[in-house]
């Protein structure tokens, strides 16, 4: 049996410079599913994604999925795409098993908590105040820097990375530290800054953009005191769910937050396209 992919509508281009088209998956010409293929919108044209991919009940488990799936890889490989991701649910424990063992490895992961009512204290001698403008014209510059780094160190062409910084920079802080919904929180401890923290007040949750601890204070329970006081601040702010993005590696950063109680909602896996 041969199962192929047949296109169902003609490549569309978005106006947010995106491309995307859907297709039947087959077997000996018989639609047994469908699959829809994109490029994405946060990492530019270069990376390709599955959509969705879905097989009907009667043709699960005998191969289907993944026949597509390598398929998919060869038509974005004629769109110039280099690597290919999807967004995995957690509980959709036979994707994770199929893309897995296509090659596709973990990079990064969605994660979030639901919050109660009542804001956490602080730890004693621990307290929040706003950022400077001075503290956040040279948190910009840096934080640039190590944004495109961590995209470089995860395969975008350093081009890629760089415009993904700037252009996230751009849509996320239009008004730079006066961007409605955006709090930037410097945290101090027994008066000496320790870290900080740029927490999103979106419509419905609370999103932890960055959070770090300065280089010569880590190791003494500051990264906990952050994650604290955005949860205090999204408790004030009425938002019920705090979410936020941790990069596969960053073992220090995944179990904090497990420990305070987050769970993992999303998996994106990627693969080089070689």
């Amino acid at each position: 049996m041969t199962t192929t992919l047949r296109p169902v509508e003609p490549l569309q281009q978005h106006t947010d410079g995106t491309r995307s088209r859907r297709y039947q998956v087959c077997v000996n010409s018989r639609p047994v599913g469908e699959i829809h293929l994109g490029t994405s919108p946060a990492l530019g044209e270069s990376v390709a994604r599955v959509v969705d991919l879905w097989i009907a009940e009667p043709d699960r488990r005998r191969g289907r999925g993944t026949v597509a799936a390598l398929a998919a890889e060869e038509v974005v490989r004629g769109w110039g795409c280099t690597q290919i991701e999807i967004h995995v649910p957690a509980s959709a424990d036979p994707a994770l098993r199929l893309f897995g063992t296509l090659g596709y490895t973990l990079r990064n992961r969605g994660m979030e908590k639901r919050l109660g009512t009542a804001p956490p204290e602080l730890p004693p001698g621990s307290g929040a105040r706003p950022m400077t403008e001075a503290e956040f014209e040279a948190w910009l510059e840096y934080e640039s820097e190590r944004y495109a780094r961590s995209w470089i160190e995860r395969g975008l062409s350093e081009a890629a990375a760089r415009a993904k910084a700037e252009n996230d920079h751009e849509q996320r802080l239009p008004h730079g530290l006066a961007t409605d919904g955006m709090v930037f929180s410097v945290l101090e401890h027994e008066g000496a800054r320790v870290g900080i923290l740029w927490l999103a007040l979106l419509d419905d949750e609370a999103y932890v953009f960055d959070v770090e601890t300065d280089a010569a204070r880590r190791g003494r329970g500051h990264g906990r005191t952050l994650m604290l006081l955005a949860e205090r601040q999204a408790i004030e702010a009425g938002r019920p769910v705090l979410g936020l993005n941790v990069f596969a590696g960053n073992g220090p950063a995944e179990r904090l937050y497990e420990s305070l109680g987050y769970e993992t909602r999303t998996h994106c896996l990627a693969k080089p396209l070689l």
